[in-house]
């Protein structure tokens, strides 16, 4: 019978929503998620207390901000890299140079290198996904710019040969990890290991730090009167 199908799939569809309805009366009530809440925002405290408390990792973010600051002086480019949420805190952080951090100033050569949807999926499908970091380096990078990776484990493939491609440039190389480093740390001349395993956490720490170096980087250029 023409139609008849339609039909099956609209009651089957009814049958699985009055499923749900009547399946748990709890579902329609409002959980209380208070002590998830204040968790997450207590770790969150305590490994920024760990950034704070780490005088090492402090000293290594103010020599990292220093090398973008000598490098945008000089006319270089701030090129940054990641994978997932740390692509788009590569992207973020690029836009706060490029664009203005705190206030009115004079653009920065800023880029986040995954923008480019098109040649993204041309060197994945073409050569391979470790490659598309590597090889637009390679096209951009010059010696005495500066590569800024992200990666919560430090071992993203694609942004670990980006920062080896960056240093065969000599360029400078600056990586955003977690507690361990992974390979990034024995690849890239400044490491910011943020104290934690937690994926979210160490985000949020890579947040930080780099709006700290933006505002370092802009104040430094672009001094208020």
């Amino acid at each position: 019978m023409p139609g008849c199908g339609l039909f099956v799939q609209d009651e089957a569809r009814q049958a699985e929503a009055a499923r749900f309805k009547n399946s748990d009366s709890k579902c329609s009530q409002p959980m209380d998620h208070l002590a998830l809440i204040r968790g997450r925002v207590e770790d969150s405290v305590r490994v920024k207390q760990r950034l704070l408390d780490d005088e090492t990792l402090l000293r290594v973010l103010q020599g990292a901000a220093n090398e973008v600051i000598e490098s945008q002086r000089r006319g270089g480019k701030t090129l940054f890299c990641g994978n997932g949420g740390s692509a788009a805190d590569a992207q973020h952080l690029a836009a706060e140079l490029s664009g203005r951090f705190y206030y009115d100033r004079a653009p920065l050569y800023a880029e986040a290198l995954h923008v480019n949807t098109s040649y993204l999926t041309a060197v994945a499908n073409d050569y391979s996904y470790r490659e598309i970091y590597s090889r637009l380096v390679r096209g951009m990078g010059r010696p005495g710019d500066v590569l800024i990776g992200l990666s919560t484990s430090g071992n993203a493939a694609n942004v670990v040969e980006a920062l080896i491609a960056a240093n065969e440039l000599e360029m400078m190389t600056i990586a955003f990890t977690g507690q361990s480093g992974g390979r990034m740390k024995d690849v890239a001349r400044f490491v910011l290991r943020v104290p934690s395993t937690d994926t979210p956490r160490i985000q949020e720490c890579h947040m930080l730090l780099g709006h700290i170096l933006c505002e370092i980087v802009e104040a430094s250029l672009f001094p208020k009167p």
